[in-house]
């Protein structure tokens, strides 16, 4: 895989640089000297390369004039995160058939500043860690575990049974997120882009939120509305003295 970016490059170089094979940088941006001083530091291969050579292998987007050629994403079994997301007090956001990279990838940004989140998402019928992910997320995937199920629903229901409590969106019929107190350990659950939570799935739930609008006939996309419940999330960990 490919990793674009200054900020990309930088996080995994931050955070997990063992995983990155070696690192081009176009010529006409030879003032990546932190950068240089990283590679140099885990020993990991660092060459300057013509302007069109970088354009090239990154299909002409902006790279910012570097790119890393790191290892395959890694996802983590569904037990181990859940067990994990227990024992450290983390909350598995669990994304019910997202297909547009941008918002798995902003998903996965806020998630990672935010901080004390995981990400659960099916193996059909969702978009899966890719480079354009990686572009978008900005480096969020160092800071987060992300595990790949065939089965969304029974995902959570092991969640359940480990003492989870499932919390997931609506567009109408449920209370406000702003009225809602959250109990913990807690699961997020978040739909897709055009069908929202799917029926089977929202059975399975705890309590069904809203995120409050004055205008409702305006709508977020799933990115920005996981970003509001994580930032609830958050807050109402803090006030149980959870963080």
């Amino acid at each position: 895989m490919k990793l674009y970016g200054k900020n990309p490059v930088i996080e995994r170089l931050k955070s997990n640089p063992k995983s990155i094979q070696r690192i081009l940088i176009d010529e006409h941006h030879a003032d990546l000297s932190y950068i240089r001083k990283k590679c140099h530091q885990w020993g990991i291969s660092v060459a300057t390369v013509p302007h069109s050579k970088i354009q090239r292998m990154a299909q002409n987007l902006n790279t910012q004039g570097i790119l890393a050629e790191i290892g395959d994403f890694v996802y983590v079994p569904i037990d181990e995160l859940l067990q994990q997301a227990l024992d450290k007090k983390r909350t598995p956001v669990f994304l019910d058939n997202l297909n547009d990279p941008q918002n798995l990838g902003g998903i996965i940004r806020s998630c990672g500043a935010l901080g004390d989140f995981d990400i659960v998402i099916p193996t059909t019928e969702s978009v899966g860690i890719t480079e354009s992910v990686l572009r978008v997320a900005c480096g969020g995937e160092n800071y987060l575990s992300v595990a790949r199920v065939s089965n969304l629903g029974h995902a959570i229901e092991r969640a359940k049974k480990m003492g989870f409590w499932i919390v997931g969106t609506v567009v109408e019929g449920a209370g406000s997120l702003t009225s809602a107190e959250l109990q913990f350990p807690l699961g997020l659950v978040m739909g897709s882009e055009e069908k929202g939570v799917r029926d089977i799935i929202l059975k399975k739930l705890d309590m069904q939120v809203m995120v409050p609008m004055k205008n409702q006939r305006m709508s977020l996309n799933v990115a920005h509305a996981t970003s509001m419940l994580c930032y609830e999330i958050i807050r109402q960990k803090k006030q149980k003295s959870l963080i």
